[in-house]
């Protein structure tokens, strides 16, 4: 490690000012001893910047010197450096741009400085702050290059983990290029998408594996800049010659990354989400840092998470989202939270037999918001804790309200993040309300997106085992859309699947949904699970739906989410439904018309 004692006022700075016959002592052949009577040759043997000198007279410009500093910096000792050429040191990493920049400092007999990455023996990655200086015997041409290495992988402006850029050094190097009144500067801005599921479901040495990998991929592109700006993010530099070619770096980037990650102890298919600005001569670097985020936020909320470039619209969204995370902390408090509850539905008898409530928040500025909207804001904040606390007390309270004096009890269901399951005793917690409102276990469902049931699953297993037990339900939503894994059908002790509104929407013109959806229900009749419908908005999706043996239905057919009033009214008075057709003679028809 270079000690920072050792690099003010370093000998290695005057090495150019060495006399012919110091050079000579210095670059003569190993198999020649080297007498240290030099106080020179002395100092080069005890600084901390690691020093080499190459012969550019012999064939492939040869190592002929290194100082101890080197053998400490690289891992390699005198032996094994000498006589290869310093590109070795490069290991596979030849893409970098500051590489060009060497050679053409070589090739002129010019002194250059850059910061690059280079590899130790023991393959880990430095970034090697290197200075190149000519020397010529007597005035002629140039004989050797000597060349000051100093190891500034923890240096500010450095991301300690996988030795790109951080934000800071970022900045830096964005205000230092120079961009030409015709070209541009391309920024993309990366998130690994759930990379919380892999710290939580592997371990933080594979996710910290999954980033150095990410940054080794990324280090193979030709980019004026790469850095790791956040926990799972990197943002990447361009200089553009034609604002067009912005769309195909962005794709060829994404592509770089889509082959899974091969890390020890897992195999990962990773996917990222991109936003990407483009800057011209005298913008501000960190307005345009800003933008690219902007465009990456708007990515993370799209459908299939695009590549998306930045928009005025994007910076708006990106300060009402900041303002949001702040008044999320209040919405609890300030009694902003409330319930839409939408009924499910009996699809032989026609009775309500359940509700799924769903959350809003009555936001003062913003209306009426949907949880999509602000439900990651709050994983990310913690503030999820509070507001599913208030949901569990709120519905079973609910329930236990209208289920008192009831035949046949109404049946709630609500979402719940993987998070409360990370971050408090589920099992504990649910058991408390349940005593403190008088709600029934029985009375109570709770549903978890397929896609965040990947992390953590011995202890997800275990906590739903002891929901099981105490008589709660438990219902995977969006089956079907997240990994698709009927594993889970298998492992999971589940009461409930509820098959997305993307397999019912159009069900009469698809033979191909019609198949998926009768093999889940099948799947459901074979493990005992409950199989609901969700997002049923014709007859004929209804009649399908129950020709084909599911049981439970929801949708826009039925009623749309309501609050607690109009849901006790809907309750009281009854829903009323048709019969519209034959179902089976209605699939009998579809199926042999080949839709």
């Amino acid at each position: 490690m270079v000690r920072e004692t050792e690099r003010v006022g370093s000998p290695a700075s005057d090495i150019a000012t060495f006399t012919p016959a110091r050079w000579r002592r210095l670059t003569q052949r190993p198999s020649e001893p080297v007498a240290l009577s030099d106080p020179f040759l002395l100092a080069l043997d005890h600084i901390g910047d690691g020093v080499l000198v190459a012969d550019v007279r012999q064939r492939g410009q040869p190592i002929v010197q290194v100082n101890p500093a080197f053998e400490a910096i690289t891992g390699y000792t005198a032996a094994e450096a000498i006589g290869k050429n310093c590109r070795y040191l490069q290991g596979n990493d030849r893409l970098q741009p500051e590489i060009a920049e060497m050679r053409a400092a070589l090739a002129e007999g010019r002194e250059c400085s850059v910061t690059l990455r280079n590899y130790r023996r023991d393959g880990t990655m430095f970034r090697n702050a290197l200075r190149l200086v000519p020397f010529r015997s007597g005035g002629g041409p140039v004989t050797h290059f000597v060349g000051i290495i100093r190891d500034v992988t923890h240096a500010p402006g450095i991301d300690r983990l996988t030795g790109l850029l951080d934000r800071y050094g970022l900045l830096d190097r964005l205000a230092a290029i120079d961009v030409p009144a015709s070209s541009a500067v391309l920024l993309v801005k990366l998130d690994i998408l759930r990379f919380h599921d892999v710290n939580n479901g592997f371990g933080y040495d594979v996710g910290d594996a999954l980033l150095r990998s990410v940054a080794t991929r990324l280090s193979t592109r030709t980019a004026a800049a790469i850095a790791r700006v956040g926990t799972n993010s990197f943002t990447l530099a361009f200089e553009l010659g034609d604002v067009d070619q912005a769309g195909s770096i962005v794709d060829e980037i994404l592509v770089l990354l889509r082959p899974r990650f091969v890390l020890p102890g897992a195999s990962i298919a990773v996917q990222f989400a991109a936003g990407f600005a483009i800057g011209f001569a005298g913008h501000d670097p960190l307005q345009l840092v800003r933008q690219a985020g902007a465009a990456l936020q708007r990515s993370k909320a799209m459908p299939g998470h695009p590549p998306h470039p930045y928009a005025a619209a994007d910076e708006r969204d990106a300060h009402n989202r900041i303002r949001l995370a702040s008044d999320l902390q209040t919405a609890v408090a300030n009694q902003e939270l409330l319930f839409h509850y939408q009924p499910q539905i009996d699809l032989a008898s026609g009775d309500v037999v359940g509700a799924e409530a769903l959350l809003r928040w009555n936001h003062g500025a913003f209306g009426l918001q949907p949880p999509d909207r602000f439900i990651a804001v709050a994983e990310e904040t913690g503030t999820i804790l509070d507001i599913g606390a208030w949901g569990l007390h709120m519905l079973t309270a609910q329930a236990a309200k209208i289920n008192r004096g009831r035949r046949i009890p109404i049946r709630f269901s609500f979402n719940v993040s993987v998070v409360e399951f990370m971050r408090r005793d589920m099992v504990a917690f649910v058991e408390q309300v349940l005593g403190e409102t008088g709600c029934r276990p029985e009375w109570l469902t709770l549903e978890l997106t397929e896609n965040l049931m990947v992390p953590e699953p011995e202890e997800i297993r275990r906590a739903f085992g002891n929901l099981r037990r105490l008589g709660v339900s438990i219902s995977i939503d969006d089956f079907g859309t997240g990994y698709s894994n009927l594993r889970y059908l298998e492992s999971f002790p589940l009461s409930e699947i509820k098959v997305d509104r993307s397999f019912v929407h159009d069900l009469a013109h698809s033979a191909a949904k019609r198949v998926i959806v009768e093999s889940i229900v099948k799947l459901g009749a074979a493990l005992d699970i409950r199989v609901v419908a969700e997002g049923i908005e014709t007859e004929a999706e209804r009649a399908i739906m129950r020709a084909l043996g599911c049981s439970v239905g929801q949708g826009y057919l039925f009623a749309a989410p309501m609050d607690d009033v109009a849901f006790q009214r809907l309750l009281d008075d009854g829903l009323a439904l048709r019969e519209g057709w034959d179902a089976r003679r209605l699939l009998t028809m579809l199926d042999g018309s080949g839709a």
